[in-house]
């Protein structure tokens, strides 16, 4: 494939978080929703940061020169990716001064710097310096004694330099010297960063909801001086590093994989520093002295005009007395097709059941497995896990489970980035409490959603599964579109249960009833789809191909998809994230469309559908289009053959396709464009879904009062 026809992945990656960038500028968004857009894209830089960036720089640190499939070497792509960094973190701020609090003042909420405080803050602000932040300070001087201490990754740190007032008094200083020295204090992360100022007495609807609010740094800096008795300061500035955040596990060496992963979680904190960003007017010795220490250049340092760290406002936002400024946050709804019906098991015996979360309320899932766990006729149960809330329901369920007899087995997959802590805790929690636990497998990662109950009945044994697009952690559920099918049938339930199997023992079994699963034959699969596709159209048929994916960056994939579209497929992709291919292009890719939705929600859930000849076919996968979940990690792609499930999934892919309010469109040269929505319906197909689903609960509730009405009379 040539260069000119593949988007970088990084470069991609830019481009979808200036899309949720578009969200904080968007005026038509509540002003609370777009400090919370504004922070999601700080979040999702320091992760790029720490990730992406970071092994570029590792790929140059070893020598590595080969170039990529976009034709640019690793120095290169560093180099536009640094770019596109700086640009960014230029457009957030710009967002943030320009636009946010501006409007955020002109409702009459401001925060103040220490020298705009009132008599009353400032006493305030001194009462809680002493009793609530100076306890919990530790300067930390740095001199020849005292070697540069350990700064942490993403945390907000004071740079003070200081005068020795006594040494001054004693003699006359040499003008060409610095005498200045250097001390750092961690601005804590224990208590808030953004607090609130007392509002006038008098004022009793304000009292209740403050407006004036103040960086917890601002507040300290008045104060500083007292950490340091008989010194001046001189100068205090603010800086944060992000560091390289890729853990480096040889799992071919690794004796004990938990053990590994654990010493390779405290050795993160010691990781390159990658990204020094610093606030406006910082001293230009102590920065050189700070970039020194961090071994940083200047292309990696960041002068920022306003507080460090925009995560910070994602619980800013989130302060009750800005309901009125946020968008009515939608509470999940029932399964209609389980409301008002207890026995879970008897439900997905009847028929297949596909659950759409978060318009659906995730409690289905943990239901299941909460009544898995207490019914005396289940016999086993085996789940994998990825990523998990940090008070998980279902590993609540799965520990009662074991307790009360079950054999119960969980794969945890230790390697999930950046939740490897939170996983190898679960993990002890789950082997203490007598389940069997597998830690994930050399050199892949588990990323399959399944669960699999195996319960003792009347006719024999009988197996129920869970199957589905995104983890079993209750707090995402509620923030992501994700899609899970339930069902009783054998035909799924042998493979489920042939896959557990296989990655609890050895073997390398491929032949599979329904599921198809990667690295082993996923790949092949998708594309005897498209080539299906290919050959129905070469035959003079019509082709179709309709997927929906976070990412899309596999090179082969996008060769393929080329391929088709030059054979006259018709080819839709909604895509979240990164997108490799150029839509549109004459001649390569004229029957490709791209879209991209960025919403309230994010769009998590995968579904591939092939039009073949007519007898259409709709999957549903844990897996993107990408190298990794096609080449490194378990992976499955299952068919949805319910009718009545495909029609709603059919449903589900029609109407997201057609939004046309937070859609944006790929043009041929990579760039995205909103709809031009000029004679077309106005549509969201989130809160189109959220209304859907509150329906079919209404008419569910509706169904069951009156089921009850007949049985009284």
């Amino acid at each position: 494939m040539r260069e000119e026809y593949y988007i970088n992945r990084e470069i991609s990656w830019l481009d979808f978080n200036y899309r949720v960038l578009e969200e904080a500028y968007d005026k038509t968004n509540p002003l609370m929703d777009r400090f919370k857009f504004l922070a999601i894209t700080a979040s999702n830089l320091d992760e790029f940061v720490m990730v992406r960036i970071a092994g570029i720089m590792d790929q140059i640190g070893v020598g590595y020169e080969k170039k990529g499939l976009d034709g640019k070497t690793p120095r290169e792509l560093l180099a536009e990716v640094n770019s596109g960094t700086h640009e960014m973190m230029k457009r957030q701020y710009n967002c943030l001064n320009k636009s946010l609090l501006p409007e955020m003042e002109q409702v009459g909420i401001s925060l103040i710097s220490a020298e705009e405080m009132t008599a009353e803050e400032a006493d305030f602000a001194e009462s809680y310096f002493s009793e609530m932040v100076y306890p919990v300070l530790t300067p930390q001087a740095i001199d020849n004694s005292r070697p540069f201490p350990l700064v942490k990754n993403n945390r907000v740190y004071l740079c003070i330099q200081l005068s020795d007032t006594e040494a001054g008094k004693k003699k006359k200083k040499d003008k060409n010297k610095d005498d200045l020295l250097m001390a750092i204090l961690e601005v804590p992360g224990v208590l808030p960063r953004i607090i609130p100022m007392p509002c006038p007495e008098t004022d009793a609807e304000a009292a209740e909801k403050p407006r004036r609010y103040i960086f917890l740094e601002e507040l300290l800096k008045p104060h500083v001086g007292e950490l340091f008795p008989g010194y001046d300061v001189k100068h205090t500035g603010t800086f944060r590093i992000t560091r390289n955040g890729d853990l480096d596990i040889d799992e071919d060496e690794a004796e004990d994989l938990l053990i590994e992963i654990e010493k390779s979680i405290k050795q993160r904190k010691w990781g390159a520093c990658i990204r020094l960003e610093i606030g406006k007017g910082f001293n230009k010795k102590a920065l050189k002295k700070l970039a020194d220490e961090l071994e940083i250049d200047n292309s990696n340092i960041f002068e920022e005009k306003g507080p460090l760290d925009l995560t910070c406002f994602m619980k800013f936002q989130g302060r009750p007395e800005f309901a009125g400024l946020r968008e009515a946050s939608w509470k999940p709804v029932p399964s209609a097709d389980f409301y008002g019906r207890p026995d879970i098991f008897k439900v997905i015996r009847e028929k297949d059941r596909l659950l759409h979360h978060p318009y659906q309320s995730f409690d289905t899932v943990v239901n299941f497995v909460h009544q898995a766990a207490e019914d005396p006729d289940v016999l086993a149960i085996k789940q994998t896990l990825y990523r998990v809330s940090g008070d998980s329901p279902i590993i609540a369920e799965l520990i009662k489970a074991a307790e009360n007899g079950k054999q119960v087995t969980v794969l945890v997959e230790l390697k999930a980035r950046f939740d490897e802590a939170n996983n190898v805790v679960w993990a002890k929690k789950l082997e203490r409490a007598g389940c069997h636990v597998i830690y994930g497998l050399v050199g892949l990662k588990i990323h399959c959603k399944m669960i699999l109950v195996v319960r003792k009945e009347s006719d024999g044994i009988r197996r129920y599964v869970h199957l589905g697009t995104g983890n079993y952690n209750d707090v995402t559920a509620g923030l992501y579109t994700d899609l899970g099918m339930l069902t009783a049938k054998e035909s799924y339930a042998t493979d489920v249960s042939t896959l557990f199997n296989v990655l609890s023992g050895y073997s390398h079994y491929t032949l599979w009833n329904k599921l198809e699963v990667a690295p082993s034959t996923m790949r092949d699969a998708f594309n005897r789809m498209i080539d299906r596709e290919i050959q129905n159209v070469t035959m003079g048929g019509k082709g179709k191909i309709v997927a929906k994916m976070n990412a899309l960056i596999d090179d082969k994939i996008v060769e393929k998809l080329y391929e088709a579209s030059q054979a006259g497929v018709v080819i839709h992709l909604i895509v979240r994230g990164m997108c490799s291919l150029f839509p549109g292009v004459p001649g390569i890719s004229d029957n490709i469309e791209v879209h991209s939705i960025v919403g309230t929600f994010l769009e998590h859930s995968r579904i591939y559908y092939f039009y073949n000849n007519g007898e259409d076919e709709i999957y549903m996968s844990s897996a993107d289009w990408m190298q990794r979940n096609l080449n490194r990690r378990i992976e499955t792609l299952f068919p949805i053959e319910d009718e009545a499930l495909r029609q709603k999934l059919f449903h589900i892919v029609d109407i997201t396709w057609r939004d046309t309010i937070k859609t944006r469109v790929m043009q041929p040269n990579g760039k995205y464009e909103r709809v031009d929505k000029r004679g077309k319906e106005l549509l969201e197909c989130q809160s189109y879904f959220c209304e859907e689903a509150e329906e079919a609960f209404e008419a569910a509730k509706r169904k069951l009062t009156g089921a009850k009405r007949d049985e009284i009379q």
